[in-house]
């Protein structure tokens, strides 16, 4: 094989829009890969003209143009590539190629969220770890105060942690905006459980540069070059190398 013209295995599958890397790592140590005919091993390479299958499907190596979507999620529909789920936001949204999301939105809340077929850039949004802004709106089951407020900002003990400082601002008699840099699972209704808050809307309005703006309910787009500029941009700055649950609520 040469060496010069050879990938490894993982990014090799990647690329193709097939999974993520990390999920092409498992499947290989699973023996679901194969290259030429032979059993692929984790650290493997391969190049045009090799035959790489995946659990028996030959995957391409041709490079397609990469999928970059922003969409915004309805209620009821499950960030997960698993067609079998039902509601999952593959089926959902029907794009002729194969993407998938970038972190998660959870089931009962709506709004922004990224999609790719590029395997290799979720994983550097995920090592980008806590660096990116995400804007949510929320909905209380009681009245807000200015305490309730000042206590979301300085950190709230969930999941082992504290959470870090980030921007909160009432907009009406139960409702609040809140900006994050971090992306701890479920992180906004399990803030508002501590202080005996029940979340009743959650919609994420912003990440990064990008914004709902007039993209309706159920609709997705795709990312403008310039979008993308800015995106690169930010993760190309970014010092973290921690895998986190960036995109999470």
């Amino acid at each position: 094989m040469n060496d010069e013209k050879a990938t490894r295995l993982n990014k090799f599958i990647s690329q193709t829009g097939f999974c993520s890397r990390r999920e092409a790592d498992k499947l290989i140590a699973q023996g679901l890969v194969t290259i030429n005919g032979r059993v692929a091993g984790l650290g493997d390479q391969a190049m045009a003209g090799d035959e790489v299958r995946v659990n028996g499907k030959v995957v391409s190596s041709a490079k397609k143009a990469d999928v970059y979507l922003a969409f915004n999620k309805p209620v009821g529909i499950t960030c997960t590539t698993e067609r079998h789920i039902e509601g999952n936001i593959i089926d959902y949204i029907g794009h002729p190629e194969r993407i998938f999301p970038v972190g998660r939105l959870d089931k009962p809340s709506e709004g922004l969220i990224f999609l790719t077929s590029n395997g290799d850039i979720v994983n550097k949004i995920l090592r980008a770890g806590n660096q990116h802004e995400k804007e949510y709106e929320v909905a209380v089951d009681r009245p807000v105060s200015a305490d309730f407020i000042r206590k979301m900002q300085n950190g709230v003990p969930i999941l082992d942690t504290i959470t870090q400082k980030c921007l909160v601002r009432q907009t009406g008699r139960y409702t609040f905006t809140i900006i994050l840099t971090q992306g701890l699972n479920r992180q906004i209704r399990r803030m508002c459980s501590y202080f005996d808050y029940s979340v009743t809307r959650l919609r994420r309005t912003r990440i990064m540069n990008v914004t709902l703006a007039n993209l309706p309910v159920g609709k997705w787009r795709d990312l403008t070059a310039e979008e993308m500029k800015i995106i690169n941009q930010h993760i190309a700055n970014s010092t973290k190398t921690e895998e986190g649950s960036y995109l999470d609520d």
